[in-house]
């Protein structure tokens, strides 16, 4: 009597595993993809002197090809949630009619090893981002390289692979892969944080402080302005627009780089609010009234709009219309 072998519980469940774990995937990316995109803030605790989760989000390594990093990410955790579960889907009726059934499984194994080593050497090097060159502490950040190792895991543990050598020559060369797209992806970012050309536009990085914010002012604004930076300030003193700030709020800090000192100026003598109650400028109650929630915040034809705002958002919102050739963005 011959006796046949139990399936291991791992193969029985890797794809179910690996389909699980890419749903958390897609709500973790996809939360973030939605606060990028309307400028919200996600909620992440933080010790205060530790950047985090939205510093990380509006870093150079935050956005790629324009689009949110989270994006990416959300269309590769659907691209390995499909592929784990698609097979399963076929019901074992419609499995005998069709004759390339193995074919397909076997195919979806092979996407799915390249997709998780993938995302794992590209969550690396996030990792490695995060730790030196950042500084900062985000959850969401950590908890999606932990997807992406466990769903390797879990494709390498999840079936017999007859030949081992081949994945792991499969994971070199597409480690290799990853590896200089991710570099010459991310090539643009200069040393001090800002992306592009000295010439053009230069982006705004997280503003870390290294020394305690003066409660008059908070920190140097170390940026100039030019012509289109003072022209919108002054365009958004006329409609009457305000900026609501705490002195000791980094992001506040940002928003200035973006304006730059001379054009800032305009912004503070005229339309700027002190919401911090021990600044000499300080007027909580004109905040509380106003009911902001969050540092720096614009209230602009009665509208409120939360978090650091880009100069040609802030140009569109007011329908400015002079130049625009902003030197700064985020």
């Amino acid at each position: 009597m011959i006796r046949r072998r139990s399936t291991p519980w791992i193969h029985k469940w890797s794809r179910p595993l690996i389909g699980a774990i890419a749903g958390f995937g897609i709500l973790n990316t996809g939360y973030l993809t939605f606060e990028k995109l309307t400028g919200g803030s996600p909620l992440c605790n933080n010790p205060e002197a530790v950047k985090g989760c939205a510093d990380v989000l509006s870093s150079p390594w935050g956005t790629v090809f324009g689009q949110p990093l989270a994006l990416f990410g959300l269309l590769a955790y659907v691209g390995m949630f499909v592929l784990a579960l698609a097979p399963l889907a076929l019901k074992s009726g419609e499995k005998d009619k069709i004759k390339n059934a193995k074919q397909i499984e076997l195919l979806t194994w092979w996407l799915l090893l390249v997709g998780a080593i993938a995302m794992t050497v590209f969550s690396a090097y996030l990792m490695y981002v995060l730790a030196f060159e950042l500084k900062a502490l985000c959850w969401y950040c950590i908890a999606s390289a932990l997807f992406a190792l466990s769903m390797l895991t879990l494709t390498i543990l999840g079936r017999d692979w007859e030949d081992i050598g081949q994945i792991f020559f499969t994971a070199i060369i597409v480690g290799m892969v990853t590896l200089i797209a991710t570099l010459g992806v991310y090539s643009g970012i200069n040393a001090d944080g800002t992306v592009g050309d000295a010439d053009g536009p230069q982006r705004i990085s997280a503003f870390a402080p290294k020394e305690n914010p003066n409660p008059a002012f908070g920190w140097e604004i170390t940026t100039t302005s030019g012509e289109s930076e003072i022209a919108l300030a002054e365009h958004l003193v006329k409609v009457g627009a305000k900026e609501y700030v705490a002195y000791w709020c980094p992001h506040c800090h940002e928003q200035k780089l973006l304006f730059g000192k001379e054009a800032y100026k305009i912004i503070d003598d005229n339309i700027a609010v002190e919401c911090a109650a021990d600044s000499p400028k300080g007027k909580p109650a004109l905040c509380q009234a106003a009911k902001i929630q969050g540092f720096p915040s614009w209230v602009i034809n009665g509208q409120i709009y939360s978090g650091v705002q880009n100069l040609n958002e802030l140009a569109k919102i007011t329908g400015y219309t002079g130049p625009q050739n902003f030197k700064y963005f985020r």
